[in-house]
C-alpha cells in the first residue's frame, strides 16, 4: 500500500500459508514483524523483524509470509530509491568502497542508527501537513544510513555505468522493454560488451536465474495483469509472446498454482491479486 509519503509503502500481511508469486522493484525493504522467505531464481532468503533488503533491479520472485496472524501479522515497509536524489547524496558522501561481488540484492540486519532513520521517516505519516516541508531531508537520512549499511556497497552501483553489474543492469532493462519479443542470447551480450558465457554467467550472478528465464517469469506476470483486466488466456498469451497456448497454460499453472482462467477469475472476483511490488 502506497502512503502520503513519496515513494513509501507499508504492507500488512495477516495469513502467510499460500506462497504467493511477485515482483520486487529496485528498492529497499524492512520487515517491522513478522518475517517473510522469498526465492529468487534459484536463492532462497529468509529475513525477519529487523532485516533489510535492497534490489538494485526488478527480481521476480515466489515468496510467501510467515510466522504472521491475524493477531501478529506481517507488516513491512518499503522505499522506492529515487536515483538522482541518492546520486546527489553519494556526491556529497565520502568515497566508499564498491560492491566487489556481481549479486543485485542482499539481506543485512538493520543497524540501531538505521531504525532511528526510518522510524523518524515514518512518523511524518502522524503529521502529513509536515510531510512537504521534511520529508525530502528526513528521506535523505534514510538514504545516507542506507549507504553506511552492509547494503552500502552494492547501492553505492546505483549511479554507475561501468563495469559487469551496471552492464547486467542495461540489460534487464532492455528485456523488461522487449520482454514480448524473442530473446536473442547474442544480441543482448554483445549490447553488453560481453561473450555469450560471461553475459550468462553474470546475469545468473546478478539475478540468481537466466535470462532467458528472467523473460519468461516477466511474460507471466505482464500475461496476468492482462488476464485481471479481462483479457481472455489465449489472447494474452500471443500478446506477451507466446506462440503455444497449452505451453502458456502450463508454465503460469507452475508460477502461480493455477490454470490462467481460473487464476483470472479470482482475480476478478479481488480473491487473488495481480500487484507486481511484493513488501
Amino acid at each position: 500500500m502506497r502512503t502520503a509519503i513519496p515513494r513509501v509503502g507499508i504492507g500488512v500481511v495477516s495469513d502467510g500459508s499460500a506462497p504467493t508469486a511477485g515482483t520486487c522493484g529496485q528498492g529497499v525493504c524492512l520487515v517491522l514483524q513478522g518475517a517473510k522467505q522469498m526465492l529468487i531464481g534459484e536463492k532462497m532468503l529468509r529475513y525477519e523483524a529487523g532485516s533489510c533488503f535492497a534490489s538494485l533491479v526488478e527480481l521476480p520472485t515466489t515468496r510467501y509470509v510467515f510466522e504472521g496472524n491475524r493477531i501478529s501479522p506481517y507488516i513491512a515497509t518499503s522505499l522506492t530509491i529515487d536515483k538522482d536524489a541518492f546520486n546527489a547524496l553519494v556526491a556529497d558522501t565520502p568515497a566508499g568502497s564498491t560492491n566487489r561481488g556481481a549479486s543485485a540484492f542482499s539481506v543485512a540486519t538493520a543497524s540501531r542508527q538505521l531504525l532511528e532513520a526510518w522510524d523518524n521517516y515514518l512518523a511524518l505519516l502522524d503529521t502529513p501537513e509536515d510531510i512537504p516541508v521534511l520529508a525530502a531531508s528526513r528521506e535523505r537520512e534514510l538514504m545516507y544510513r542506507l549507504l553506511q549499511s552492509p547494503h552500502g556497497p552494492m547501492l553505492r552501483q546505483i549511479g554507475r555505468e561501468e563495469g559487469k553489474l551496471a552492464k547486467i543492469r542495461q540489460a534487464i532493462e532492455w528485456i523488461r522493454q522487449h520482454f514480448d519479443q524473442p530473446l536473442e542470447i547474442k544480441e543482448v551480450a554483445e549490447r553488453s560488451g560481453m561473450s555469450i558465457p560471461s553475459f550468462n554467467r553474470h546475469f545468473r550472478e546478478a539475478t540468481s536465474t537466466s535470462p532467458l528465464q528472467y523473460q519468461k517469469t516477466l511474460r507471466l506476470h505482464a500475461a496476468r495483469r492482462l488476464l485481471a483486466a479481462d483479457t481472455d488466456a489465449a489472447h494474452a498469451a500471443f500478446q506477451v509472446g507466446y506462440e503455444s497456448a497449452s505451453q502458456f497454460s502450463r508454465e503460469y499453472s507452475r508460477l502461480f498454482g493455477r490454470p490462467p482462467r481460473q487464476d483470472a477469475s479470482l482475480l476478478r472476483k479481488n480473491i487473488g491479486s495481480a500487484a507486481d511490488v511484493m513488501i
